[in-house]
């Protein structure tokens, strides 16, 4: 055994772990900037996949019957549904009834769908909180709109 051989290897590891703590120090920024991407990009897709959702539901609702599509008022039926479906965005919440006024705008019409039948129309625009900043991506809230048409039945 060489006396010195010992106290080389410890100060070996010392370097090592240095540099460890130093590339983790160089690396943490960006691993946060991922982890603040990914979250917003969940929390925009299911906002998405939510306003979607609502303007399906009040499509079908609106599309019952003809005498529903002509007189299907957005600020009370329509609204409800679309109300219903977005409950657990953060802005939205339990306390929000019709009509619907800002975050959620809801639109409906009776027009003559691609078949040449008529059909119900509605459009829903919810705008997202806003939520930590992308710089250069996205700088706040956005606002999603979604059309669904159907069919009126009879």
């Amino acid at each position: 055994m060489i006396p010195g051989r010992n106290h080389l290897g410890r100060a070996n590891q010392r370097k090592r772990r240095g540099s460890s703590m130093l590339e983790f120090a160089l690396l943490a920024p960006w691993y946060a900037f991922l982890f603040v991407g990914a979250y917003d990009f969940g929390f925009y897709s299911y906002g998405l996949i939510a306003t979607q959702n609502a303007a399906r539901v009040a499509a079908m609702y609106c599309s019952a019957s003809t005498t529903r599509a002509a007189n299907c008022d957005a600020t009370y039926e329509a609204c409800g549904y679309v109300l219903d479906q977005l409950r657990d965005m953060p802005n939205v919440g339990s306390a929000m009834t019709g009509p619907c006024t800002a975050p959620v705008v809801v639109t409906t019409s009776m027009i003559t769908g691609p078949d040449g039948a008529s059909a119900a129309q509605v459009t829903v625009a919810y705008t997202t909180p806003k939520l930590i900043p992308i710089p250069g991506v996205l700088l706040g809230g956005v606002t999603i709109t979604r059309t669904s048409v159907m069919r009126v039945l009879g």
